[in-house]
């Protein structure tokens, strides 16, 4: 397989007119800001939007951004696999503002948690939960354990079990009209 294309906040910046955003967050961490012009699929939807996607690679090049750029490695392998040419925003859209580049976030959208700050909550809580019921029945400290390793898997490896599962989760899903109105304003 060939190496993922990654180009840097600066040279998305300068290019951002010819390019096709897709951004793979949640909807939630769309809605906080987004790279201005991005259609949001989300990663677990990505094969469903392979048809659509492919044929808006045929007409300009696409670039896939996520927080940090873990996820649209990822999601740029996936359309790689199928033939599509995709490349990836180096450090996500956490580089880009950290740049000091706009975001967009259309008004009176609802102020949810970006997935990180989800999976530190649901680990955290995990952790203490197999702690203090650890001080009544010894085995439940297995729970502890078990988060802990699935941290120092998901830092070693770049890829995280627990924020895909809280993917999944009703609030964290696009709703069905407005991903069926992204996929068909992707295929032209």
């Amino acid at each position: 397989m060939a190496p993922i294309i990654a180009l840097t906040a600066e040279q998305a910046h300068a290019r951002l007119h010819e390019l096709i955003v897709i951004d793979v967050r949640t909807p939630g961490e769309y809605a906080l800001g987004h790279v201005p012009g991005a259609h949001n699929i989300p990663l677990d939807h990505l094969d469903a939007a392979l048809p659509s996607l492919s044929a808006a690679a045929e007409r300009g090049e696409l670039l896939v951004v996520c927080a940090s750029g873990a996820r649209s490695a990822t999601a740029c392998e996936r359309l790689a696999d199928e033939g599509i040419d995709a490349a990836t925003l180096s450090g996500g859209t956490t580089a880009w503002t950290q740049l000091g580049h706009d975001t967009h976030r259309p008004a009176g959208t609802r102020s949810p948690w970006v997935m990180e700050r989800q999976v530190r909550l649901a680990a955290g809580s995990l952790v203490l939960a197999g702690l203090v019921a650890g001080q009544r029945w010894s085995a439940a400290r297995v729970l502890s354990a078990s988060v802990a390793g699935g941290l120092v898997f998901s830092a070693v490896t770049n890829t995280c079990g627990m924020a895909r599962i809280l993917a999944r989760l009703p609030y964290n899903q696009p709703d069905a009209t407005d991903l069926d109105a992204t996929l068909a304003a992707l295929k032209g």
